[in-house]
């Protein structure tokens, strides 16, 4: 039984976004599409409008002036073919490639490149008369009805707009010379295609956001569906094992930046090393960061860095490492050695404070 909209009240996971990729569900506007082809085909025209004219006159000029010569034999017509194919391809081959990478860019500038085949199974949804009712007089329908009719009336000002100034020169122009003729409605087609493109655009972005919102509005997830991935994420052990490297990695950085607080570095000295925090009014010592080897290394090298008195005591060292944790104060039964250690360096350093 499908939710009802009214409960996908949260918004959607990435990982609900990611599946809806991968299904070929993403924010599609046609009329971006639409946009890219024809500015594409503007472009186009106003590149090539003239070689590709010239690069289809010419040789069709000279096949009627030399058709005396062409064979009508199998042969002779295969050539002629060819001939007027490679001469086809020479004049729209890269009118047709602009087009085409128009096209494709319509549809990458929207989303990634996605191959699936899930749009193309059939699907009962698509035969029920209650998912057809909506479709029919859904929200999607209203705004492509609301869509069209602007496309309509806006089409009509832009033509208005931009044929209405030329109408006397319109009238004359069956008395004109086809040559002339042909540069005057190349003229008039790029007005009027550039009033063209200025115009979908406006509508084409209007769209777009529209298209997004409806999309992001379907991937809205209900509070089951929340609980139900985030178990689903919990048990993947991929997922289990990067969220344990992050915290460790989280943890690491955050003893480092620790260790200047300490008071004191215990160590083995190279297996292990255990910093202490301590000051007057605190119950017990605290440790603010522990490690072996590489991690142990570290410690003791930011201890030095920053003065903190690193002591040499291999059983005390290898016992706090086993029973304190991070950011916890030492157990009881090592107050008597870790206070004698602790002793032992608030009199080196008045030690040092009281000399001249």
């Amino acid at each position: 039984m499908a939710e009802d909209d009214s409960e996908r009240t949260e918004d959607p996971t990435q990982k609900r976004l990611d599946d809806a990729l991968e299904k070929g569900d993403v924010a599609k506007s046609q009329e971006v599409n639409t946009w890219f082809i024809i500015a594409g085909a503007t472009l186009v025209l106003t590149t090539f409008s003239g070689s590709m004219g010239g690069a289809i006159l010419n040789p069709m000029r000279n096949l009627i002036a030399n058709s005396w010569m062409i064979r009508t034999d199998g042969p002779g017509l295969m050539a002629l073919l060819q001939h007027i194919e490679y001469a086809l391809i020479v004049a729209v081959g890269v009118p047709f490639l602009l087009l085409m990478l128009a096209a494709i860019a319509g549809n990458m500038i929207q989303h990634r490149l996605v191959w699936s085949t899930e749009t193309l199974k059939p699907k009962l949804s698509k035969i029920s008369p209650g998912a057809g009712f909506k479709r029919v007089f859904g929200k999607q329908a209203v705004a492509n009805f609301v869509k069209g009719l602007f496309k309509v009336v806006a089409l009509g000002a832009v033509m208005t707009a931009v044929l209405w100034p030329e109408r006397h020169r319109l009238e004359a122009m069956v008395h004109f010379d086809p040559a002339a003729l042909m540069g005057v409605t190349t003229s008039l087609t790029l007005q009027l295609l550039g009033a063209v493109v200025a115009m979908l655009a406006a509508v084409a972005i209007a769209d777009y956001f529209f298209q997004y919102r409806q999309w992001y509005e379907r991937q809205k997830m209900t509070l089951q569906q929340i609980k139900e991935e985030y178990k689903q994420s919990e048990g993947d052990p991929h997922v289990k094992g990067r969220i344990r490297q992050l915290r460790q990695q989280r943890m690491k950085k955050r003893m480092m930046a620790s260790v200047p607080k300490a008071s004191v570095v215990i160590t083995n000295p190279t297996h292990y090393s255990v910093a202490l925090a301590y000051d007057r009014g605190m119950a017990a010592p605290v440790c603010v960061a522990k490690g072996v080897d590489n991690v142990a290394f570290k410690i003791r090298e930011i201890a030095k860095q920053h003065d903190i008195p690193i002591v040499e005591n291999v059983p005390l060292a290898r016992s706090l490492y086993a029973t304190v944790d991070v950011d916890e104060e030492i157990p009881v039964e090592h107050y008597h050695a870790v206070a004698e250690v602790i002793g032992f360096v608030m009199r080196l350093k008045r030690g040092f404070s009281s000399r001249p």
